[in-house]
C-alpha cells in the first residue's frame, strides 16, 4: 500500500511539473516579461550547467534539446510569440528544470539526493530573479529621491571619474563593450558553475555557497533602502559619458537628495558581490573553473562601470558586503566562533561605515585625493585579508556537534563499520 501511494505521489508530482512548465511557456505575460528578458533568460539557461554537471548523461542532453524544440513549437509555432534569440536560453533552462525535477522525483535512494540538491536551489535562484524587479520597484516607490550626488562626489574626489573613463572605452572599442556585456549579463553562469562544481566535489561546502548566492539579492535590496541611489547614467542622461562635469565644479557641488528615475540598486554592487563570492567559493575547483570565475570577476567589475550602471564606490563597498554574506551563511562555524563573528562584523560595519561616511562626510574626501584612494584601497585589502583568515578558519575543520545531521551520523557509525 505504501509503495502504491508513493508511486501515485510521484505521478502527481510529475504531472504538476509538466503543468507548471506548460503554464510558464504558454503565458504571454511571462514570455514578454521573463522569457525574452536578458537577465532572466540567462538565469534560467544556467540551470543546464548545473543539470549536466550533476548528471552528465547524453540521454539528459538529448531530452533537454527535445524540450527546447517543444517549447519553441509552442511559443513560436502555436502562440506566434515574437521570435527572440535570447528565448532559446529560456527554453533550454525550462526544459532542464523540468527534466531535472522529474529525475529527482523518480530517483531512488542515494541517487535522489544530488538531484534534489541541484533542482531545489535552481528553482530558488530562478524564483529570486523573477521577484527581484518587483522588490526593486517597491524600493523606488518608497524612496522617490536618491543620494546619487553623494556617490558622484566621492568618485570625483578621486580626481578621476572612473565610470566615465570606462564608459568611454566601451564607446571607443565596441568589442570590449560586447565582451563586458556577455560577462555582465551572464552572471548566473558563474554562480551555477561554481555551485555545481562544489556540489559534485564536496557537497557540504556547496550548501553555504548556495545560501550566500541566494540571500545576497534580498539582503542587498534591504541595503538599497539604507542608501538609495541609481547610477551615473541615470544622473547624467544623454551627457553620459561624453560630457562629464569638471572635477573643479563637483568640488563645489551642494550635496542633497534628488529625484531620479530608475531602480535604486547602485550601492553596494550586487553584481560584483556575486562574482566575488563565486571567486571565493571556487577555491578547490579545477584551474579552468577558477579561471572562469576570475574572468567573471574582472570583466564584471569593468562592465559595471562601462555600462554606467554603477559608481566606482559601489564596487568598493561590495567587498565588505560580500564578506558579510559569506560569514552570515557559513553555518559550519558556530555563532560563538569569534572568527565568524569577526568576519561578519567587519563586513557589516565596513558596509554601514561607508554609508555613513558618504552621507555625512562627503566634503572630507576632497581634502586630498590621497584620502579617498587610501580608504578605498584599505577597504579592499583589509577585506581580502579578513576573508583569507575566515577561509582558513572554515577549512581548518569543524567539530561534530556543528556538522549536519547526516554527517554526524556517518562519523558516529564509522567505528561500527570497522573504519
Amino acid at each position: 500500500m505504501a509503495t502504491g501511494q508513493t508511486h501515485a505521489l510521484k505521478i502527481i508530482a510529475t504531472f504538476g511539473l509538466f503543468l507548471c512548465a506548460g503554464g510558464f511557456a504558454a503565458s504571454p505575460q511571462i514570455y514578454s516579461e521573463a522569457v525574452i528578458s536578458a537577465f532572466f533568460s540567462l538565469a534560467l539557461g544556467s540551470v543546464v550547467i548545473l543539470h549536466l554537471r550533476v548528471r552528465p548523461k547524453w540521454q539528459d542532453a538529448l531530452l533537454i534539446l527535445a524540450g527546447v524544440a517543444v517549447f519553441a513549437i509552442v511559443d513560436f509555432g502555436i502562440f506566434k510569440y515574437p521570435r527572440a534569440v535570447i528565448a532559446w536560453f529560456s527554453f533550454a533552462g525550462l526544459s532542464s528544470l523540468l527534466i531535472l525535477g522529474i529525475r529527482a522525483v523518480w530517483a531512488e535512494g542515494e541517487d535522489r539526493k544530488p538531484l534534489f540538491y541541484a533542482w531545489v536551489p535552481a528553482v530558488l535562484f530562478v524564483a529570486s530573479e523573477w521577484f527581484a524587479s518587483t522588490f526593486l520597484d517597491w524600493t523606488s516607490a518608497v524612496h522617490p529621491k536618491t543620494l546619487d550626488l553623494y556617490l558622484f562626489s566621492f568618485d570625483s574626489s578621486l580626481r578621476v571619474q572612473l565610470s566615465f573613463l570606462a564608459a568611454g572605452w566601451f564607446l571607443k572599442w565596441p568589442w570590449l563593450r560586447f565582451v563586458g556585456m556577455i560577462f555582465y549579463l551572464g552572471l548566473p553562469i558563474s554562480i551555477a558553475l561554481v555551485y555545481a562544481g562544489q556540489l559534485v566535489r564536496k557537497r557540504e561546502k556547496a550548501f553555504p555557497a548556495m545560501l550566500a548566492f541566494l540571500f545576497t539579492g534580498p539582503v542587498g535590496i534591504l541595503f538599497y533602502n539604507l542608501f538609495p541611489a541609481v547610477s551615473p547614467h541615470a544622473l547624467f542622461g544623454r551627457n553620459f559619458p561624453l560630457h562629464p562635469l569638471p572635477v573643479s565644479e563637483v568640488a563645489r557641488l551642494f550635496l542633497e537628495p534628488i529625484p531620479l528615475q530608475g531602480p535604486r540598486n547602485a550601492i553596494p554592487s550586487l553584481h560584483l558581490a556575486w562574482t566575488l563570492l563565486a571567486w571565493w567559493y571556487s577555491r578547490g575547483l579545477s584551474s579552468w573553473e577558477r579561471a572562469i570565475a576570475m574572468a567573471f570577476l574582472a570583466f564584471t567589475a569593468l562592465a559595471t562601470l562601462g555600462t554606467g550602471e554603477h559608481y566606482f564606490i559601489d564596487l568598493i563597498v561590495a567587498f565588505p558586503f560580500a564578506l558579510m554574506m559569506q560569514a552570515l551563511c557559513e553555518y559550519s562555524l558556530s555563532w560563538k566562533d569569534t572568527r565568524r563573528l569577526t568576519a561578519l562584523l567587519f563586513g557589516a560595519l565596513g558596509t554601514l561605515g561607508w554609508f555613513a561616511a558618504l552621507r555625512y562626510a562627503g566634503k572630507f574626501f576632497w581634502t586630498s585625493p590621497a584620502i579617498p584612494w587610501l580608504l578605498a584601497g584599505a577597504t579592499v585589502v583589509l577585506t581580502i585579508l579578513r576573508q583569507h583568515d575566515f577561509r582558513r578558519a572554515v577549512e581548518s575543520g569543524r567539530p561534530i556537534a556543528d556538522a549536519q545531521p547526516e554527517e554526524a551520523l556517518v562519523v558516529s557509525e564509522a567505528p561500527t563499520a570497522g573504519q
